[in-house]
């Protein structure tokens, strides 16, 4: 008998087809459109019902970030922008928060001043100011020949165009991302809840206004960053008082861009008179005119460039950032530390809260690896095939180029941090591989007491699953190194300010032994080497993530994580397309409940969508909803990594706003879910008290260790997935609905 209930389905990262999440092969979209869009069986085509006679139907959102190869190796190149936008909300659930952002905001700007470093090292640096100059360098390259022609101030002009295009694509992709998810948004006000930096909070999924506020801001650091390099250069070998003023204007407005990013009110919604409106608007204005004005001074006529040395001013503009980000980053360490001090165990984040740094760090590391990989890269081509450096002197009239000294220590750094944190993986991974053992040993023997001794085998490959689940667990003192690794790489920069490389070093340290100096020139060299590959590496996923299901799966889940925040530090990230899944989920789930009762049914990350969108809707409508998740990494990953917004706080006031109607079901042998609030087996009392402790269900996996009468294999270890093809998952379908629902009304309501 069909019930007033429907289910509605959520997939997570990487996710199945409707059809699948339905386990029907035919259906037929009701709402949304191809790239989101609620799905249902279609009539006609066998049952469309789901377990107790709930009428079923799928949210299929997976083909918001999937797109073509040149989409996805656009998109791992925007990794660093990624990763300082996720490092925001990987804050701990304390006061402070604003603090965080600020210098996550600082941290954004940083990595978008690296973005602009590159391209001017290779096209102003590189290529204007060294290679042109050396007639072994033009040589055979007539596109280059031409520019040798032009007096340096006009060079550096004409090449200065595509960093500017460069900054213009960046501008355009973001600005079009806004417009494909983040321009739809649930009706303001829908939960009731005044504008802050929570999950229910009114307009915490509409970023459009914010994201333009930071693209604004960004694109002018973007600009002033190639304007300084430009005044720099000129300021430097031949002062004059109209470069100084504009070097003084252009770094006043620069700092202005910074101060504006640490600002509060940058959040503040767009009503009203908005002040920050009234900044930004002239603040475009002052990027046009300060580049118009150092162009202009570029052309001025000049003496002809010495030759021989790199670009004046480039390689302290590269120090700075990067020892810029070390200080923001030890600053976040600090911060979050601090935050913890004093918080009881129970509600400390996952390593002490060092989520904000930790992932702050990548980011940092990322942009600082494509950019030395991109600039060595370049140098080797123009350079044609000799490795660029001091230690390795060019051969008589080879162009000696030169990048910064400050890259050969982010290669020597990029090198150690891979290879030590592979170490320490390892050996985690070897150390607790005892401990997890006799884990997985316990749980099969509590699971299967009865097991016959021909089912040894499958009890073994049992146990090997439930063991290789935990494993994630083992390795948060990876982050911790990388962390530590990662700021010492950044830190040791430094010494480039008194011209001292990985080389120069292992002379002054060992007294000029040979061997020393040659093992650091060879690191140095294969450091750098290792930049190309990982860029390489990079564009290779992006064009086999197109081909291969399974590579497109890893890409999927990393993109689909990275890009569920809103754009709040950086506007250069990928877009968010939860601002589009969250508020469109809450509006289909409030239209549906005017006419039936709904089960908000979310798998894995579709489980955080579910309870976000849980926390959007208005009050009136959550007396007709409730809530099942399974394989859900709400507290196992999310609650750990972010506290602020998953935190036991957050899970308790889903519970109590629908009336804890939920359940949870888990496995000990998946690898991303788990238990929400307590980990009991069925059967024993709950970890917690209260009606919390009703809400985690677990199920034993696999469903027996020999072979069915009927069957002729063992039943599957399921792990991750599916859960809706198991029989206890329609059990706990039907209770749930006769909590909504209740037979005997049900059948009352049919009688009349």
């Amino acid at each position: 008998m069909a019930r007033d209930v429907v289910e509605l389905r959520v997939h997570g990262v990487s996710g199945v087809r409707a059809e699948a999440l339905l386990d029907h092969p035919v259906v037929v979209r009701v709402a949304g459109d191809r790239s989101a869009g609620f799905y249902r069986p279609r009539p006609g085509f066998g049952v469309t019902t789901g377990p107790a006679g709930v009428t079923i139907e799928a949210y299929q959102w997976r083909n918001l970030t999937v797109g073509t190869v040149a989409r996805t190796v656009a998109l791992l190149f925007l990794l660093p922008f990624m990763f300082s936008n996720l490092a925001a909300w990987l804050r701990p659930p304390a006061r402070g928060g604003g603090t965080v952002k600020a210098l996550c905001r600082l941290l954004g700007a940083t990595i978008t001043a690296m973005f602009v470093l590159a391209v001017i090292g290779v096209f102003l640096d590189l290529i204007g100011w060294q290679c042109v100059s050396y007639q072994p360098c033009r040589a055979g390259r007539g596109y280059l020949g031409w520019l040798e022609e032009l007096p340096i101030g006009p060079r550096l002009v004409v090449l200065a165009v595509l960093p500017a295009a460069a900054i213009r694509l960046v501008w355009w992709i973001g600005s079009r991302s806004a417009r494909a998810y983040e321009e739809f948004h649930a009706p303001s006000g829908a939960s009731g809840a005044p504008p802050g930096d929570r999950l229910d909070a009114d307009g915490f999924w509409r970023g459009e206004v914010l994201v333009g506020r930071l693209r604004s801001i960004h694109v002018a650091i973007a600009y002033f960053t190639l304007d300084l390099s430009i005044l720099v250069a000129f300021t430097a070998r031949q002062p004059s008082a109209v470069g100084i003023a504009l070097l003084a204007v252009t770094l006043l407005l620069l700092a202005a861009c910074l101060v504006l990013l640490c600002l509060p009110a940058l959040n503040a919604p767009h009503t009203g008179w908005d002040w920050t409106r009234s900044v930004i608007r002239p603040l475009r204005v002052a990027v046009a005119a300060v580049t118009v004005l150092t162009v202009g001074y570029a052309l001025l006529p000049r003496p002809t460039a010495p030759v021989g040395g790199a670009l004046p001013g480039f390689a302290l503009s590269v120090n700075v950032v990067i020892l810029g980000q070390a200080a923001l980053l030890a600053g976040l360490a600090a911060v979050a530390v601090w935050q913890q001090r004093g918080a009881p165990p129970a509600a400390r984040a996952f390593f002490r809260g060092l989520g904000a740094p930790v992932f702050g760090a990548i980011s940092a590391g990322l942009s600082a690896t494509f950019t030395a990989g991109i600039v060595y890269r370049a140098a080797d081509v123009l350079d044609r095939g000799a490795i660029p450096g001091p230690e390795h002197p060019p051969p008589p009239g080879a162009p000696p180029l030169d990048p910064p000294i400050a890259y050969r220590w982010d290669a020597l750094g990029a090198l150690a941090t891979v290879l030590l944190v592979a170490v320490v993986g390892l050996y985690a991974g070897r150390f607790s591989r005892r401990r997890r053992e006799r884990l997985a040993a316990r749980i099969s023997q509590e699971d299967f007491p009865d097991a016959p001794p021909e089912a040894a085998t499958r009890l073994r490959a049992v146990r090997r699953v439930i063991s290789r689940s935990r494993l994630a667990e083992q390795f948060s003192p990876l982050l911790i190194v990388y962390f530590v690794l990662a700021l010492l790489s950044l830190a040791f920069t430094a010494l480039d300010l008194a011209e001292i490389g990985p080389t120069q070093l292992a002379q002054q340290l060992s007294g000029n032994r040979r061997t020393f100096v040659g093992l650091a020139a060879y690191l140095t060299d294969a450091g750098t080497f290792s930049l190309g590959l990982i860029v390489f590496g990079l564009l290779t996923i992006g064009v086999m993530a197109y081909f291969s299901p399974e590579v497109r799966r890893a890409v999927g889940v990393l993109w689909d994580l990275g890009t569920f925040f809103p754009r709040t530090t950086h506007p250069f990230a990928p877009p968010c397309y939860a601002e589009r899944a969250v508020p469109e989920l809450a509006r289909r789930v409030s239209a549906l409940s005017r006419e039936k009762k709904v089960l908000l049914s979310g798998h894995s990350h579709g489980s955080a969508l579910a309870a976000a969108a849980i926390l959007q809707l208005p009050p009136e409508t959550l007396g007709r909803v409730a809530l099942l998740t399974y394989g859900s990494p709400l507290r196992r990953l999310y609650g750990h990594l972010m506290p602020a917004y998953f935190g036991d706080d957050v899970m308790r006031e889903i519970g109590e706003r629908i009336g804890w109607r939920w359940r949870n079901l888990w496995r000990t042998t998946d690898p991303v879910g788990g238990a929400i609030f307590s980990t009991h087996r069925p059967g024993d009392p709950p970890a917690v008290g209260g009606p919390a402790g009703r809400v985690d269900v677990r199920l034993r996996d696999p469903r027996a260790v020999t072979i069915p009468s009927m069957d002729t294999v063992p039943p599957p270890i399921e792990a991750h997935w599916p859960y809706h093809t198991d029989p206890r998952y329609g059990a706990a379908v039907a209770e749930l609905a006769d909590s909504l629902d209740p037979p005997d009304s049900a059948g009352r309501d049919a009688r009349r």
